[in-house]
């Protein structure tokens, strides 16, 4: 697992005498006590473990009187060797130490906060996205779409939707909505300009693949919630994907606009439901990525606003499905696969 440095700026003559024993357990820190206004304690830990020492200081200090800075450590000598001996037994007691095999919460909500506020260049994305992946339907190339997917901005805004809606975080849910909804609106809407001007043949594979919806394409949008979700919490690179998690929203979505654009509403109804369904079901495997790793709000109201917000959720979410499922299962010709 990887490391992190922390920076923990406490008040001064708190860190001894409320906090030493905590310090006193971690392997490598420095505790300097000459700030006149507070003092700063320096700690490298594995990055699984840094969400429970936050959550510790937070119960014993309280939330407004520290501020901790995470950063991640690229290399440190000597190299770190585990230590079997030194593994916790109890189950319980590992529960308590770490969070195993992802970063911390913290970690997981400043990244995709932060996807949600470059927002010119989040849309200038969407419509370059969106540009090309017409250019690649309407030429029936699957390089072309594919390079569109690389670089549509998706992955973030929808995990960050899932996040809030686990930690019942309803600003962040309100923000995600929001960059989610115009980001898509967007792309159907420059498509549909593009279904007006440009001749669109409906029988082009590229185009047609995207109006007929099967269990394939569900199963596809459940992995790629799960796999962004996967990406997010262990820290690693998410590029590859949310190539996966573009290619289930963005052709759909251009695929809507185009066919509205050009008079053909049936099959743009076609197109639609499987968009719709391609957000449920990642959103809806995101949220449950998040329950199963044990993503958590730190304090017990934000846990029980959460609870509520997940139960809302996971119900609206799975209903919806159920009903989208039964939609495609029914509909003349569908095939399952």
């Amino acid at each position: 697992m990887a490391l992190r440095a922390l920076d923990i700026y406490l008040p001064t003559g708190r860190a001894r005498e409320h906090l030493g024993d905590l310090f006193d357990e971690q392997e490598h820190y420095v505790l300097d006590l000459s700030g006149d206004e507070g003092c700063l304690v320096r700690i490298v830990l594995e990055a699984e473990k840094t969400e429970a020492l936050v959550d510790t200081l937070s119960e014993r200090i309280g939330s407004e009187d520290y501020r901790v800075v995470l950063v991640p450590v690229e290399a440190s000598l000597p190299r770190a060797e585990e230590d079997e001996e030194e593994q916790p037994d109890d189950e319980d007691e590992k529960d308590e130490e770490a969070t195993p095999g992802r970063v911390s919460r913290e970690e997981v909500y400043q990244d995709l906060n932060d996807d949600l506020t470059v927002a010119t260049l989040h849309y200038t994305l969407i419509v370059l996205s969106a540009v090309v992946a017409m250019g690649g339907m309407l030429r029936d190339s699957t390089a072309v779409v594919i390079g569109a997917m690389v670089i549509a901005p998706l992955l973030g805004p929808n995990i960050a939707l899932a996040l809030g809606t686990t930690l019942g975080d309803m600003k962040l849910i309100g923000r995600a909505l929001r960059v989610n909804l115009a980001g898509l609106l967007l792309a159907v809407g420059l498509s549909m300009v593009g279904g007006v001007l440009l001749t669109v043949d409906a029988s082009i594979p590229e185009v047609a693949s995207r109006t007929d919806v099967t269990l394939g394409d569900l199963a596809l949008a459940l992995a790629a919630g799960v796999a962004g979700t996967l990406s997010t919490t262990r820290g690693v690179s998410t590029a590859l994907v949310g190539v996966m998690v573009a290619v289930a929203l963005m052709p759909p979505a251009v695929a809507v606009g185009l066919l509205v654009g050009a008079g053909d509403y049936t099959l743009a109804m076609g197109a639609g439901l499987l968009l719709v369904t391609n957000v449920v079901a990642i959103n809806l495997a995101a949220v449950a990525t998040f329950i199963v790793q044990g993503i958590r709000p730190t304090t017990w109201y934000e846990a029980e606003r959460a609870r509520k917000a997940t139960r809302l959720a996971i119900a609206f979410w799975t209903v919806t499905l159920l009903l989208l499922v039964a939609a495609i299962v029914l509909s003349d010709g569908a095939a399952l696969w």
